[in-house]
């Protein structure tokens, strides 16, 4: 006897295309289901993310090309049930050629903040994705300055992300750009009380050390290498986008 094979929900399948990163089958399926454009993911664990949130957290570019080609993020960018934005999850994720369409695609989503108070900004500070908070920083709407005087729910800025995570390449690019070593969050503790080990506090004052030796017209011998460091990367800033 014949059964028949139920046929597998086409919001299920397209999510399935998207894991397997098929672009094509993705088409397709919004070409006979164009509703499901954004699919939020209602499940227990999906955190009502929509395809295109599904796309950059998994860094598939091509699907995310797609998703935006056909109007995913025409009014407004699509946010899951905790206020992220897919640029968010692209950048926690470290996914940079996504970070950059994304960034492109809408610069004004560079700022957007989650129910946490965090950014894109600070996801990647926390990521450790270098190339990807530059970009961010270079197509931030108010310039970089400004992006970075950014909070948290809790008052902390990216400066206080990256110094948690020891990451000094990070740390290096913030200062650079402008984040404010002295700004306290809501427990008065700045970024440098929070560096991860004893070589990564004692990086962060050399380099904010330098910064303030630069400003007071001195020449310091020490911390030469890393005044070098951090005034090629504000070269680098002050030149514009590239």
């Amino acid at each position: 006897m014949y059964v028949q094979t139920p046929m597998i929900d086409p919001a299920i399948r397209i999510r399935r295309a998207i894991h397997a990163n098929d672009a094509m089958l993705v088409r397709r399926i919004l070409k006979s289901h164009p509703h499901l454009l954004h699919n939020p993911d209602h499940s227990p664990t999906g955190n009502a993310n929509s395809n295109l949130h599904l796309a950059a957290s998994l860094g598939h570019l091509a699907i995310c090309e797609l998703l935006v080609e056909l109007g995913h993020e025409a009014d407004t960018p699509a946010l899951n049930d905790d206020h992220q934005t897919a640029l968010m999850l692209a950048a926690a994720g470290r996914h940079t050629e996504v970070v950059f369409f994304l960034c492109k695609h809408d610069p004004a989503s560079i700022l957007r903040q989650d129910l946490r108070g965090r950014d894109a900004i600070m996801e990647a500070s926390l990521s450790g994705d270098d190339t990807a908070l530059q970009i961010l920083l270079t197509y931030a709407p108010a310039g970089a300055a400004a992006a970075l005087a950014q909070a948290d729910a809790d008052g902390n800025t990216a400066l206080h992300f990256a110094s948690s995570t020891g990451n000094v390449t990070i740390l290096r690019t913030l200062l650079a750009a402008g984040a404010d070593p002295t700004r306290k969050n809501a427990w008065s503790w700045t970024a440098e009380a929070y560096s991860e080990t004893v070589q990564t506090e004692v990086y962060f004052r050399s380099l904010i050390d330098e910064m303030e030796r630069r400003k007071d017209g001195g020449s310091g011998g020490g911390g030469k290498c890393e005044g070098q460091a951090v005034n090629k990367q504000a070269t680098w800033w002050s030149s514009g986008r590239s």
